[in-house]
């Protein structure tokens, strides 16, 4: 409750008490202390500049203990922890039935990687509007081919250039048998040139040949057997 009298504001609150009243023609500061939170004593002080009041606070209990002040660790939920990768197992491979096929790779092979990359996203695209499940999309190990040219006089050979093979696979099931000719149909008919396209059944042997080949790794495993 704040009430004027002659010429001074002074705060008034019924816990508070008021220890000393500095005054002045255009300067009014009034200094309390009030009861705070926990029994703790506060002291605030009103100042009076040219007919308006500025609060401001002083901590003056820096003795008393701030534990617990600016944690928030127990406001975040607490993070699953990863889990550890297991080792790749092999899925039954689904054979198909009379009627339709069972899974199927479809090999985007072409020496820019980008346009093997864009085709085979239009592939999956494709698969998607015509409801053919995609079981997953994958890239093959890079393969790289060195191009040797024999010089005119001797029988020495030099290297001419290298060549660099990008392979996407786009592996789908449950094509039936009547609509595979129009959708491979489809799909040759859209083949960007520089891009060779093959399809056939999904292996062992296929699942074996995403992974890169370790000769030291299999070399020592030879020693050990």
């Amino acid at each position: 409750m704040i009430s004027e009298a002659a010429g001074t504001k002074v705060l008034r609150q019924s816990s508070e008490s008021r220890s000393d009243i500095v005054t002045g023609p255009e300067l009014s500061v009034s200094v309390f202390r009030h009861q705070g939170v926990n029994g703790c004593l506060g002291r605030y002080s009103a100042v009076k500049i040219a007919g308006g009041i500025l609060l401001s606070t002083s901590r003056q209990y820096r003795s008393k203990p701030t534990h617990g002040i600016g944690r928030y660790k127990h406001l975040i939920k607490e993070q699953e922890p990863k889990k550890k990768r297991g080792k790749v197992e092999v899925r039954p491979i689904n054979l198909g039935t009379d009627y339709e096929y069972g899974v199927l790779n479809v090999h985007l092979t072409a020496y820019d990687m980008a346009l093997a990359e864009s085709y085979a996203q239009y592939v999956h695209n494709l698969c998607n509007r015509l409801s053919i499940k995609v079981e997953e999309s994958y890239a093959m190990p890079t393969k790289t081919m060195e191009v040797l040219r024999l010089q005119d006089q001797g029988n020495k050979m030099f290297l001419d250039s290298v060549l660099t093979t990008h392979e996407r696979v786009v592996q789908i099931s449950g094509l039936s048998a009547t609509f595979a000719e129009i959708f491979l149909e489809i799909v040759q008919s859209n083949l960007p040139e520089g891009v060779r396209l093959s399809v056939k059944e999904h292996t062992e042997e296929d699942f074996k040949g995403r992974f890169k080949a370790r000769p030291e790794l299999e070399e020592l495993l030879a020693k050990l057997n």
